[in-house]
């Protein structure tokens, strides 16, 4: 007997952000179906989903070309056979953040900056996901938790900047954004606050006045740092959102992720940041995979990586080239890749 799935929701004016994200898609067979792909991609999509959970929430399903297996889009939403595959080298904390978990909820790695985990959740589940395997049930920030780690950002002066993570920050409440901001504000020695998220690539209507208004009315120095892959990613909605952002005195960067299949090509890579710094984003980072577990798939080998940058760099002005890097455990900084 057939599946009956219900019919992806359809978005209007009044359609609201929680709706959308209470709405994604999570069933292999019902992504298959509404991208009209073939059946033979079904088994090993099921196999991929059992290793880590498809979603993709409506406005990301819509930018993708029905039909097209090599999307790059799709490519980076589709669980595969592979993701079940054990690689040398690929583990399960690919960036050993739990030797730097000091706190439920806060992962202190670099001087005078603390990423906070605000929650697991997220609209979108990226198959090269660094934290696919992160153990968000033993980081669950609840009252206790978050009033030991504003003891632990209190008692050290060296700390400046907060950063929210996830999971995807946004994916959380305004209320509660706006309740956490203000018991940092009360912090005197910290000054910029700093955003992760990929919700306003994947889920532009995250971005509302209320939201926007939250961050205009704080007194830090605020960096929304987005994240697309792919020019196919950056439309009309991206420009109004970053408007929005940097009329609330927002700064806003990219950081990419180079991805065999998906923008491993100058060209690709290119007009994405043509296309970022039109939509009112500067690119920031091109980090290189990190080596999780599953997504070994994904990988472009560092020898590529470089040369492709080198081939970016002399069709791009510098304010257009963003940083190609890799996170290496326990150094003190991003290391920096250069031809």
């Amino acid at each position: 007997m057939m599946n009956s799935f219900p019919k992806a929701l359809q978005i209007d004016n009044n359609t609201s952000w929680q709706q959308l994200l209470s709405h994604t898609i999570n069933d292999p067979e019902q992504l298959i179906k509404l991208l009209e792909l073939p059946h033979d991609y079904l088994q090993g999509a099921q196999t991929g989903d059992a290793e880590f959970s498809l979603k993709v929430p409506t406005p990301y399903l819509n930018k993708i070309k029905k039909g097209d297996i090599n999307d790059p889009l799709l490519r980076q939403i589709l669980p595969i056979e592979a993701e079940a595959q054990q690689i040398p080298g690929y583990v399960t904390d690919p960036l050993a953040e739990m030797s730097a978990n000091h706190h439920e909820g806060l992962i202190h790695k670099y001087k005078g900056r603390v990423l906070i985990i605000l929650t697991g959740a997220c609209a979108i589940n990226c198959r090269y996901c660094f934290r696919r395997h992160f153990p968000y049930q033993e980081n669950k920030l609840g009252p206790k938790q978050w009033q030991q780690v504003l003891k632990y950002l209190n008692d050290d002066e060296s700390i400046s900047e907060v950063i929210f993570s996830g999971g995807d920050p946004l994916a959380t409440s305004d209320n509660r954004l706006a309740q956490m901001i203000t018991d940092l504000e009360k912090i005197p020695h910290l000054t910029r606050l700093r955003i992760h998220t990929r919700l306003p690539i994947v889920l532009p209507q995250r971005i509302t006045p209320e939201f926007t208004s939250i961050l205009e009315n704080s007194r830090f120095d605020t960096v929304m740092v987005l994240h697309a892959n792919h020019p196919n990613e950056i439309d009309n909605e991206t420009g109004r959102i970053t408007s929005q952002l940097k009329s609330a005195n927002v700064t806003v960067l990219n950081q990419s992720v180079l991805l065999k299949g998906v923008n491993d090509c100058v060209e690709t890579l290119k007009t994405l940041s043509e296309k970022l710094f039109h939509a009112g984003i500067l690119p920031y980072y091109l980090f290189t995979l990190d080596p999780v577990q599953g997504a070994a798939h994904f990988n472009v080998d560092d020898k590529q990586a470089i040369q492709l940058f080198g081939e970016l760099q002399t069709l791009l002005p510098g304010y257009l080239l963003p940083k190609l890097a890799r996170e290496i455990p326990e150094r003190p900084s991003k290391t920096l890749l250069h031809p």
